[in-house]
């Protein structure tokens, strides 16, 4: 039951406007929502909803004109720059439509760059990378560029890279706008799958309907606002990969 699980994050009468009088934007209306552990929440609604702004505002990339945003019970809006920014490298992992790699480095080099960052040591930092290389099935693929990789197995280190660091959050910007049918339904499985063994809450943005189905809530957005928060089947199985 998800009563069950911690509160990973909350969101509480958070909304955001950009400008002021008649040109005001209400990007997101007072919008109230919760993510637990092993949540896998789909965010859709139309091209203007709301979708990317809820994400940011989850993230800590932006801050809301009102309301408040929760982090394992603690408030966003009190932390310094850099307490944000290393609460960001450590509990919040991020996975986006152009996968978003680092050209000259290998598969090991990406998944290690946040971690390094952070200041793990160079050796532990890739003794993790290689772990999570292979928990996505990418093993043989370590030492490849992204230039030597197909979008899915881009798609792939991404996730990768993500879950390294062991965050809480999980945000998914569109992660498979960029992907054919079947490389989605792949890292959409993998991504449901690894996000359960690790016990981390997934925040993903999309306007496929057919992602759908491996998520076990929905948040429905329309003109800023939640107009739908539904159940799905929090203890179906994945979807088949076929």
């Amino acid at each position: 039951m998800s009563q069950d699980r911690a509160r990973v994050l909350e969101i509480d009468e958070v909304s955001r406007v950009y400008g002021s009088g008649q040109t005001a934007v209400h990007a997101l209306r007072p919008c109230t929502a919760t993510l637990r552990e092993r949540d896998f929440v789909a965010v859709m609604g139309p091209s203007g909803s709301g979708k990317t702004t809820l994400l940011q505002l989850a993230a800590g990339l932006d801050r809301p004109s009102a309301g408040e945003v929760r982090l394992r019970g603690d408030s966003l809006a009190q932390m310094t720059v850099r307490e944000m920014t290393r609460m960001r490298r450590r509990e919040i992992g991020f996975v986006f439509q152009f996968f978003n790699l680092v050209d000259g480095l290998d598969a090991v080099e990406n998944v290690a760059l946040p971690l390094r960052f952070d200041g793990m040591p160079g050796r532990e930092a890739r003794a993790r990378a290689d772990e999570y290389i292979e928990m996505v099935g990418m093993g043989h693929r370590r030492l490849h560029l992204p230039s030597q990789m197909s979008g899915g197995e881009m798609q792939r280190i991404a996730v990768a890279r993500a879950l390294a660091p062991r965050p809480s959050v999980l945000i998914a910007d569109e992660p498979t706008g960029n992907l054919d049918g079947a490389n989605s339904r792949e890292v959409l499985s993998l991504l449901r799958d690894l996000a359960k063994k690790n016990d981390v809450a997934v925040l993903m943005a999309t306007h496929d309907a057919g992602t759908v189905r491996y998520a076990d809530r929905l948040w429905r957005l329309d003109d800023g606002t939640l107009v739908e928060e539904a159940v799905l089947d929090e203890d179906a199985d994945p979807p088949s990969r076929a």
